[in-house]
């Protein structure tokens, strides 16, 4: 039985929304403020000084219409490959084997692979275009090797400047997933493991039949995580190459630098902006559908 003639215990509903709406305030005056200025920013052409001229969705559609915009979109997603793909793999095979053996100071072992996401990424991104520098460590290393004739300007080539972004994001990245993953690894019961050993499991199709589908959730959150990296990723190609050689290294948010603070055109800024969080949504909707049906 209901106190006072039927209501349920407890405060009224409102008073509840009385204790989100602080929390809620400050949510809408940082969060959905500044996106939907952007959003109406985004339907202007404006040069950050004189006044707009409304042209509606016309900077959406240059989006799809430029050549340079597009290949700044595909580049992000070549990005996604290195940021999250690779350290996914990489994290995967580690903690599994960390997660089996016998290895001591595991733990001194987990902070060094964690280390690089305490560093700030403009230091990384400064000390791994020293080892990338035509005189520096990488070409030093090759010509001691006496693969002289691999030695080039890395961070100079149209061809190996991406890839050469990208294996920085994915040095970055993999210490975070590994130690994700380790996580989840470590709270699967040992039962588990020894019941599929009594069915003939060995180490591979135990792998697949235990240890992944145990950490489908540790995998979901290290690719929302990772992928939302690679594709806001900004600091590491303004410092490392500044979108060149040419356009073969411009992603959406050096773009939209580039286009607000040196070109001046804040509504095609907005619109990449406004596409490029449309774009993180929905790639993070997936991953997290995918997983809650994979665990349901």
């Amino acid at each position: 039985m209901t106190a006072g003639g039927g209501r349920p215990p407890g405060e009224p509903r409102r008073v509840a929304y009385l204790y989100l709406l602080p929390a809620f305030a400050v949510y809408a005056a940082f969060l959905l403020y500044p996106i939907g200025r952007a959003v109406h920013l985004s339907l202007f052409e404006w040069d950050g000084l004189s006044l707009g001229r409304w042209v509606g969705l016309s900077n959406y559609a240059a989006i799809v219409a430029d050549e340079g915009l597009r290949a700044a979109f595909a580049h992000a997603l070549v990005l996604v490959g290195f940021y999250a793909l690779a350290p996914l793999v990489i994290g995967l095979t580690l903690a599994a084997i960390l997660n089996h053996a016998k290895v001591r100071g595991l733990g001194f072992f987990r902070t060094v692979v964690f280390l690089p996401q305490v560093v700030a990424m403009v230091v990384v991104a400064v000390a791994w275009r020293r080892v990338y520098a035509p005189d520096g460590t990488l070409n030093g290393l090759l010509n001691a090797l006496g693969l002289d004739w691999l030695t080039r300007g890395w961070l100079g080539d149209y061809t190996f400047a991406l890839p050469a972004v990208g294996v920085v994001g994915t040095w970055f990245e993999t210490g975070l997933v590994t130690v994700l993953l380790l996580a989840g690894m470590s709270r699967i019961p040992m039962e588990l493991y020894e019941a599929a050993r009594l069915d003939g499991a060995g180490a591979v199709k135990e792998f697949f039949a235990v240890t992944l589908p145990s950490v489908r959730g540790e995998i979901a959150v290290a690719l929302t995580l990772t992928v939302i990296a690679a594709l806001r990723t900004f600091d590491l190609v303004y410092i490392t190459t500044r979108g060149g050689p040419g356009d073969s290294t411009s992603v959406p948010s050096y773009e939209v630098y580039h286009r607000a603070f040196q070109l001046g055109q804040v509504g095609s800024a907005a619109a990449i902006g406004v596409t490029l969080t449309v774009v993180i949504f929905a790639i993070s909707f997936v991953i997290n559908r995918l997983a809650d049906r994979g665990v349901s």
